[in-house]
């Protein structure tokens, strides 16, 4: 892939997220895509990761993802990005991460997230 077409993939990989179309958001990821987070130290399938989604959409309706920075690298891009939403108790809430993506035949291959633990910490009495 071009460079050019690794940007327009990350963008259409955060709007597929934004809008929380996990259909499209799958169709991103190559089958045996792996997903990663710091916060615990373990590898997620495609489909375990589509389940936090669901959640996301589910717990978070106005959640929002903010690009702050995007760099495409030889082989996917990385990207600084705070995702901000209103808890189910009314207070606003956000958090900074980062993603590593690794690509192959123009699919998510491998996605290493890192993520505030203190603010992920904020939604575990929501069920996370």
């Amino acid at each position: 892939m071009t460079p050019e077409e690794i940007e327009q993939f990350a963008a259409h990989f955060v709007d597929t997220v934004q809008r929380g179309d996990a259909e499209a958001m799958r169709d991103c990821y190559a089958p045996d895509g792996v997903i990663w987070h710091n916060t615990d130290g373990k590898e997620q399938s495609v489909d375990e990761n589509i389940a936090v989604l669901k959640w996301f959409v589910e717990t978070l309706p106005d959640r929002t993802y903010t690009v702050q920075r995007r760099e495409v690298i030889s082989n996917g891009f990385v990207q600084q990005h705070v995702l901000s939403a209103t808890l189910p108790d009314g207070k606003k809430w956000a958090m900074d991460a980062c993603v590593v993506v690794t690509m192959e035949g123009g699919k998510i291959k491998r996605l290493d997230e890192y993520l505030d633990s203190a603010k992920g910490a904020q939604l575990r009495e929501f069920g996370r």
